[in-house]
């Protein structure tokens, strides 16, 4: 059983505002809303976003009282903005209702499109625009923890990880749905979906249907069963196993040969859930390991910017006139950068714990790092030291190389 716990005051807002958004969503879907056209651009924003730059930034969306409802981000600003007010037919309904609101904008520039990810998270985060769901409120996240709860080990999703003596605990994850989704499908799959967890006398319900491996009756033999599963579960959620995941493809692949495509579009949902549940893992153990990065990325023909990034933070970035700079020039510039910024960090802890308030932040630099467009370079601590700067050196050297003059 599933140890939900209650909904706290912190909570209700975005709980309230996905709840409108979905109360509009079905209106427009079956018609009863009348105001399903998206509105034309407003007069006095054609000039304004017809000379926005094709630039990366982020954009922010007002609304007639001046206030902002909604910032996203874009590689080329004034194609994105443009986007929303034509072709609107494409549009999804919280899209057509956002553009009825929009009476004013404004836009922040950045020199790269990792800059705008991570400045349109700072200011959802700060602004929290009523159209913005993700990223907005991160005490909405969700753990998983697996407690050591007498008769067995229990599986809980909470807005708080727990705390008891010997528990494990995986996340945080931004998408509850996305949790509890997962864990349902893993649940059924490996057949320890018990209606009736706290019982030792009687098997449930669940049981007579193929859904409980019987713990709920008692026995060591069931008991022992299901602890087993419990390990392969958080085998699954280490990254050690994927048994599971293999056997969820299994019963998809056998629904879809029985033509039973009900069944078969329920496997693929689960598969789909906790395969983000594992992505969000990979992100939480990259970024525990609290790595120095170097990015090095292309702003025009003229300039790159370069960035450095401890873990989930950037700590340094400035722009290099690397068109006047030789490669030996820009090596020895960016590893004495990199020594003087890496150096003075090195006093934080070499792990670094990952908080509700930090996954955003973490996501966006690992999808940044793991694109095919990315130009960046991982620098263990020992090249930081007097004799690792050759190495240091040696790997700079082919960052530039791939990044600058391969341009």
């Amino acid at each position: 059983m599933d140890y939900v716990t209650p909904l706290l005051p912190e909570h209700r807002e975005e709980l309230f505002l996905s709840q409108v958004a979905a109360a509009w969503s079905i209106l427009e879907r079956y018609g009863r809303n009348s105001r399903t056209e998206a509105a034309a651009m407003p007069a006095h924003l054609t000039d304004k976003v017809a000379s926005l730059p094709l630039t990366p930034g982020v954009y922010l969306m007002k609304d007639g009282l001046g206030h902002v409802i909604y910032v996203g981000k874009a590689k080329q600003l004034r194609k994105r903005v443009q986007s929303y007010f034509y072709n609107n037919k494409g549009h999804s309904p919280k899209v057509k209702q956002l553009v009825k609101h929009i009476r004013d904008l404004d836009y922040r520039l950045t020199d790269t499109e990792l800059e705008a990810f991570m400045l349109e998270c700072q200011l959802i985060k700060e602004i929290k625009p009523m159209y913005n769901r993700k990223m907005k409120n991160p005490l909405a996240y969700s753990y998983i923890s697996i407690v050591d709860k007498a008769p067995y080990r229990q599986i809980e999703i909470g807005y708080e990880p727990s705390t008891e003596a010997g528990s494990l605990v995986y996340g945080p994850y931004t998408s509850r749905s996305t949790v509890e989704r997962a864990v349902l499908g893993i649940k059924e799959s490996q057949r320890i979906l018990c209606s009736s967890p706290h019982s030792r006398n009687s098997r449930c319900l669940n049981h007579s249907l193929g859904l409980c491996i019987g713990m709920c009756g008692g026995g060591e033999a069931a008991v022992a069963q299901y602890e087993a599963v419990i390990d392969e579960i958080i085998c699954l959620l280490e990254g050690r196993d994927s048994r599971i995941v293999a056997g969820l493809e299994a019963r998809m692949e056998e629904a879809a040969l029985r033509f039973d495509f009900e069944t078969a579009a329920k496997f693929r949902d689960y598969l789909g859930a906790v395969h983000s549940l594992l992505q969000k893992e990979q992100v939480i153990e990259f970024t525990g390991a609290n790595k120095n990065i170097i990015v090095l990325e292309p702003v025009d023909e003229h300039s790159h910017k370069l960035i450095l990034i401890k873990g989930s933070v950037i700590l340094f970035r400035t722009l290099l006139a690397t068109e006047a700079l030789n490669e030996g020039q820009l090596t020895g510039m960016i590893a004495a950068s990199a020594r003087e910024v890496f150096h003075s960090s090195s006093q934080t802890a070499a792990t670094e714990e990952m908080s509700r308030h930090k996954i955003d932040e973490a996501q966006i630099i690992y999808s940044y790092l793991k694109s095919s467009s990315s130009h960046y370079l991982l620098v263990p601590l020992e090249w930081l030291e007097d004799e690792g700067v050759t190495r240091l050196e040696e790997g700079i050297a082919e960052l530039v190389q791939s990044s600058v003059l391969d341009m």
